[in-house]
């Protein structure tokens, strides 16, 4: 990303912050936040970038508990769904969403 995250060093360098919101949606191979990215999609409010989902053969990180520690604040997790007796094996949507999100700043340099 070319923006920075908001630190409260720099909101008093003069200029008044400009806060944007950056929107990652996470999938996971379960309901468990340290388990793998298996589909993702991110939306950015900046204007900075205008990704796509499936523009990427890599996930921007490995697990939701890696977006965290890179500043990404979860906001949502996957809500668990015990499936319909005899549906355990039937193929939908990806049930284990995970949403984060970052405020940036996107003050001119």
């Amino acid at each position: 990303m070319t923006a920075e995250a908001i630190v409260p060093e720099r909101a008093a360098e003069g200029a008044a912050p400009v806060p944007r919101q950056q929107v990652l949606v996470l999938y996971l191979a379960t309901s468990a936040l340290d388990s793998h990215v298996v589909g993702w999609s991110l939306y950015d409010g900046t204007g900075h970038a205008s990704p796509t989902t499936g523009d990427s053969d890599e996930p921007p990180y490995e697990s939701g508990v890696a977006a965290l520690r890179a500043g990404w604040r979860l906001i949502q997790a996957a809500q668990l769904l015990t499936p319909f007796p005899g549906h355990e094996y039937d193929v939908s949507f990806l049930k284990h969403e995970f949403f984060f999100e970052r405020i940036v700043d996107v003050r001119a340099e």
